[in-house]
């Protein structure tokens, strides 16, 4: 196809500019050509039927003159710069009519294709006017996109030919994880952690950093009694203290191949994400130290130490594009960069597969010198299909076998969890759904006992 068939080509795709015949006109032509179609069986020359038709096709033409000119019309849309993965979201474009003719009009927006496409958009745009027209969208792939063009068609009332021009509009957008679980818990930490049947409570009596002192009430601990201040206030005053902060938490997110597993709602390194940052919001929130590795065959990104609810966004903006990699992830690798990059003690919250770390030997070495200054902690996501395969009534003898292979599959995982424990390394699965409130509810845990 030479260059200007394409380009005529890209103007019947929505693309570029030009005029186009509508189905109004084609009706008209439609019905014109029967009727003289019927009229030459009868003796009317050709002659006389071109010419009726190019009169028709002349008059037709003023139909343009009723529709706005290119220049006359200016378009802008209003996309928010963040896009949270899985939500819908309203999206503003402006039609602004400089022209003297109202018009019908049908508009298409370049978005990238892993968004929902809810086009053509259609209205109609009054004279000497701005219309504002909104659409509805949804990502549902992480990762930055530009947004560049916006085709539309126009046709005046009458509507026997239609115009349509691209408007050159460039927007960034950043398709960010679904922080619907995070906003939950800076919400309402407690109830959060309700839900998961633990409730933040203070330290061992006596331990931790000390708070304030308040007023005796009935269940608090005798031996935190304040007895200067009793004997001063002449009242029962009792210390209240609080767990310490400043502690160090390293998440660590697996995007090697077996994240890439598919959920109900997206895939493993997803949920991972959304529970990462939850994680992190819960700990920068009391004061803690939290730094986050991406890993997979190599380090992907690194995110140093700091505290604040400054670093949450510090730790949005450098993971919410990473990908899952066609490639097994090398722990190896990743603890002995663990061990020049984290010299503190600190909480090693990992985030991977439970069934295929479990076979990862030479890990284990490195996992037993880092746990000399680090505490080891591990979440993964329950494989649902194994569990319904266990659970599943054993009705002929394919069933039963496959039963029994899963059955062995998980008695297997368990006795190497069992072998990994008695290491000091601790590890939990959680469903899906659950594995948010999971890893936020272990992290409370550990701080509550003093782990650290």
């Amino acid at each position: 196809m030479t260059k200007s068939l394409k380009s005529l080509w890209g103007r019947f795709l929505f693309r570029d500019r030009g005029i186009i015949p509508t189905k109004r006109i084609m009706l008209v032509f439609g019905l014109l050509s029967l009727t003289l179609l019927v009229g030459a069986v009868r003796g009317i020359s050709w002659g006389f039927i071109l010419t009726i038709n190019g009169l028709v096709f002349l008059v037709s033409l003023i139909d343009l003159l009723f529709s706005p000119k290119k220049n006359q019309l200016s378009f802008n849309r209003i996309l928010p710069e963040e896009m949270e993965r899985g939500l819908p979201y309203t999206i503003q474009l402006e039609v602004n009519n400089h022209s003297q003719h109202s018009f019908s009009y049908r508009m298409v927006d370049n978005l990238p294709q892993s968004f929902v496409q809810p086009f053509p958009i259609v209205g109609m745009a009054a004279k000497e006017a701005v219309t504002e027209v909104t659409y509805e969208t949804t990502a549902s792939v992480r990762g930055k996109y530009e947004v560049t063009k916006l085709f539309c068609r126009y046709r005046s009332f009458i509507g026997l030919w239609e115009k349509q021009t691209t408007v050159d509009i460039v927007d960034t957008v950043k398709v960010i994880p679904d922080l619907t679980e995070t906003k939950q818990y800076l919400a309402n930490a407690q109830q959060f952690l309700i839900y998961e049947g633990l409730k933040i409570r203070k330290q061992r009596s006596g331990v931790g950093e000390f708070s304030k002192i308040r007023s005796y009430v009935v269940g608090d601990d005798p031996r935190k009694i304040n007895w200067r201040q009793t004997a001063k206030l002449q009242e029962v005053m009792t210390n209240e203290y609080e767990p310490e902060h400043g502690k160090y938490i390293t998440i660590l997110l697996d995007c090697g191949r077996m994240m890439g597993a598919e959920l109900k709602k997206g895939n493993r390194l997803e949920k991972v994400l959304e529970a990462a940052l939850t994680v992190a919001a819960a700990a920068l929130k009391k004061g803690d130290y939290v730094s986050v590795l991406a890993f997979s065959k190599e380090i992907k990104v690194f995110v140093p130490p700091a505290k604040g609810m400054a670093h949450l966004q510090t730790i949005l903006q450098a993971i919410f594009d990473v990908k899952v990699d066609a490639a097994e992830s090398n722990y190896a690798a990743v603890f002995q960069y663990l061990e020049i990059v984290q010299k503190k003690r600190s909480l090693l919250l990992l985030f991977s597969d439970v069934r295929t770390f479990l076979h990862e030997e030479s890990a284990l070495l490195y996992l037993k010198r880092l746990r000399q200054r680090h505490l080891f902690f591990m979440m993964g996501i329950e494989d649902q299909t194994l569990i319904n395969r266990i659970k599943e009534e054993p009705k002929d003898v394919q069933t039963v076998m496959m039963k029994s292979i899963a059955q062995q599959q998980m008695l297997i995982k368990k006795r190497e969890k069992i072998k990994w424990e008695k290491q000091g390394l601790q590890m939990v699965e959680a469903r899906e759904e659950k594995l948010a409130i999971a890893a936020v509810s272990h992290y409370i845990d550990i701080m509550n006992q003093n782990l650290l």
